[in-house]
């Protein structure tokens, strides 16, 4: 019974170093992001949480915040793929998902790839956008994967989406869903 006690100690020992090195890295990135973004230390550390826990976050406030700011230096210090997506009541679905186009030279169809298929995803203004776009963006962000015309494709990783909203301007705007 002894010998397991000290294999589970020295287990607790080799997860703490690990999660001391992770703390470091993070503190690296922080710092990095806080060149950039002067203040909103909350609202940074919220980001890395999120990012950490592999989730996704709606950032509420009104314009001039740096909100789209953020995210981008998040992603360029983490030298990851960033693509910034205006939500608009035009919007459709296969704008951000993709489709599959005919092409003549080779009688086939091929898939073209939307923006969703990056590491970091800015939903800007996402409640400006229809909800069958809501939903679409909602699938991607719930199963890390997305269909295209019945053929399934999984999602980087990381793979998060930081969504906008604006909560002055709410006329015509779609509600979101307590879902998303």
């Amino acid at each position: 019974m002894q010998g397991k006690g000290i294999i589970m100690y020295e287990e607790i020992e080799r997860l703490n170093v690990e999660a001391q090195e992770y703390a470091k890295r993070l503190n690296v990135v922080l710092e990095e992001v806080k060149r950039v973004i002067v203040g909103q230390k909350h609202v940074l550390n919220k980001l890395l949480i999120c990012l950490i826990a592999d989730g996704h976050v709606l950032l509420e406030g009104v314009p001039g915040l740096a909100k789209t700011l953020m995210v981008k230096t998040l992603s360029d210090t983490l030298t990851a793929k960033f693509v910034r997506i205006q939500f608009t009541p035009d919007l459709l679905p296969a704008d951000i998902t993709g489709t599959k186009i005919y092409e003549h030279r080779t009688a086939a169809f091929s898939t073209q790839k939307g923006p969703i298929f990056s590491n970091f995803i800015l939903a800007d203004e996402i409640n400006r956008a229809p909800p069958k776009v809501q939903s679409a963006l909602l699938e991607a962000m719930q199963e890390r994967q997305v269909s295209i015309q019945g053929e399934t494709f999984k999602l980087d990783t990381p793979f998060m989406v930081m969504a906008t909203q604006n909560p002055i301007e709410t006329e015509g705007t779609y509600k979101l869903p307590e879902a998303q």
